[in-house]
């Protein structure tokens, strides 16, 4: 789950990790009301999206007066931002971030992650604040320092030394280094975080440690203990598909292929994909369906699969354990009630009660290409796709 620029500055202000001075706006006059309460004379409107490369895509513009501001929030507010992150169609900027100026000296990165091949957390910064991490890590990867932290002692004083005096701080900024690394750390461990980025963290001329920007990802798994941090959400930002699958505790990613996947498993959910790409097409979403699923929540997987109109076939595969055949088959039938299936449908069935699921959809009388195996049925389903296609 992510959250908005302006929710993780009240995070970091929470854990003591120091920001400027700001306020969110849901409309242009609750912008220019922002920016009165700010000392001045420099103000930042901020576009507020779940995407980084907001600046460079004309979401984020310096003011020098109540005028300017006003006049950026209405060029803002409304807009549909286009970044490296967003994709070509861009986000609907809905919520700006009016932000008081700052004395900058130099602008560093600053980011905490899990390292999921050694299970510790990696803390890790770079002299090149304001650029993108990836394009660091490929063109000048020694420009990048990281140091592992080990949950079950935390944080040490040793490893916030090391990366100070990486990024070239001395005097008191080392010190303030010290306490707003621990902070950081506090937060990401207190509320179940899996990424904390502040790029730019800035140095100010005062030799000040700011956090200029601010993104926060948080294990999903753990909002049920996070309800602070779930009201944080913003559905606005997510896909429409994603949302209703959450709703049916279905695990969904939307993709931007042409054959859509219903599956249980997330292993032979990959393998799905892998083997849709190995014949030749692209796979329309992820969607495993878990081992206790119900025919009403397989009929909401086939209802949010046919409603992207990119998807030209679907392929059920299905290896059942603990999730039986007849059950797939039972939400097949239904989906089919209700919301009609009015594209090839090609359905491999194995495991616990399959010869049911076979019988109950061969006597339902819909139209389902059955497969023999899983490289059976991805090869009918990218053929069954590129039928439909040359078909409309």
């Amino acid at each position: 789950m992510k959250i908005h620029e302006y929710q993780a500055k009240q995070l970091f202000r929470e854990f003591g990790v120091p920001t400027p001075e700001g306020y969110p706006a849901f409309s242009v006059a609750e912008a220019v009301e922002a920016a009165k309460r700010l000392p001045g004379p420099i103000r930042v409107v901020k576009a507020q999206i779940h995407a980084g490369g907001r600046g460079l895509g004309g979401g984020v513009k310096v003011c020098k007066t109540l005028e300017e501001v006003q006049q950026r929030a209405q060029q803002i507010m409304g807009m549909q931002l286009v970044t490296h992150q967003t994709g070509p169609e861009g986000q609907t900027v809905r919520r700006l971030y009016i932000e008081g100026g700052a004395d900058i000296a130099r602008e560093l990165y600053l980011g905490m992650l899990l390292d999921r091949d050694s299970g510790q957390i990696v803390l890790m910064a770079s002299t090149e604040g304001g650029m993108n991490i990836e394009d660091v890590a490929r063109d000048t990867p020694e420009k990048i320092v990281k140091v592992w932290v080990d949950p079950k002692v935390g944080l040490q004083d040793f490893q916030c030394r090391k990366v100070a005096f990486a990024l070239g701080l001395t005097g008191k900024t080392v010190r303030q280094a010290g306490k707003f690394f621990h902070a950081l750390y506090a937060l990401y461990m207190a509320k179940d975080c899996s990424l904390v980025e502040i790029n730019p963290l800035v140095v100010t001329g005062s030799g000040d440690l700011i956090a200029l920007d601010g993104k926060i990802t948080f294990d999903d798994n753990a909002l049920d203990r996070q309800k602070e941090i779930e009201a944080f959400r913003d559905l606005d930002e997510e896909d429409p598909r994603e949302v209703e699958a959450s709703r049916w505790d279905l695990n969904y990613v939307h993709l931007d292929g042409n054959v859509g996947c219903l599956v249980n498993g997330a292993g032979l959910a990959m393998a799905t994909m892998d083997i849709l790409k190995h014949y030749g097409a692209e796979p329309a979403n992820f969607l495993d369906v878990g081992g206790s699923a119900t025919a009403e929540r397989v009929t909401a997987a086939f209802r949010i699969i046919l409603g992207d109109a990119r998807v030209h076939a679907i392929f059920v595969n299905i290896f059942g354990g603990i999730m039986k055949c007849d059950t797939i088959a039972a939400g097949i039938i239904e989906a089919a009630k209700q919301v009609g299936i009015d594209r090839p449908l090609v359905v491999r069935l194995e495991g616990t009660n399959v010869e049911l699921g076979r019988k109950m959809l061969a006597e339902s009388g819909l139209a389902i290409t059955a497969a023999d195996d899983m490289k059976d049925g991805a090869e009918k389903a990218v053929a069954a796709a590129r039928a439909y296609a040359a078909s409309l």
